[in-house]
């Protein structure tokens, strides 16, 4: 289920899937809900991103520390910009069903434990998630509004 109204808009409220934060500031803004909201879980895939920065020969082409420190950026901003939804008890029930709708679409939950948290926080709350991934979410249609968010071309920082 696409969350774009018959008139074409955006709804005003929504939680923002990881991939939003870290790619915030190539997003047009008009994208994005009025309202926004991150989970926990967002917070803690962000609080986990400075620590899996490896070596240069290892991670490929980039500078490590300007990449670390461009994580602690993206985590600093978005602890200071929101008060993240806890992972609660109706959310936990929530992801059996998420689950559920994951493995009768033919997929593995395993890989997707982070995102089918978050949607599970989304469905609690009962608001739309805005993300630029949408297929990290197939199979969960019937449960959660998926707003596909435009994934510009991220320009390499050096």
């Amino acid at each position: 289920m696409l969350a774009v109204g018959m008139s074409g808009e955006r709804p005003r409220q929504g939680m923002l899937d990881t991939n939003i934060l870290i790619l915030r500031r190539w997003i047009d803004p008009g994208e994005l809900p009025d309202e926004m909201a991150i989970s926990a879980i967002t917070l803690a895939e962000l609080s986990a991103g400075p620590h899996e920065v490896r070596r240069g020969a290892e991670q490929g082409s980039y500078n490590e520390h300007a990449e670390r420190a461009r994580r602690l950026d993206v985590l600093q901003r978005a602890e200071s910009e929101f008060d993240p939804v806890p992972f609660d008890a109706e959310a936990a029930r929530i992801y059996g069903r998420v689950t559920a709708a994951v493995i009768a679409s033919g997929r593995k939950p395993r890989r997707r434990v982070a995102d089918l948290m978050i949607a599970s926080t989304a469905i609690a709350e009962r608001l739309p998630l805005f993300t630029t991934n949408p297929d990290d979410f197939a199979g969960l249609e019937a449960l959660v509004s998926i707003v596909p968010v435009t994934r510009r071309e991220v320009p390499h920082e050096r």
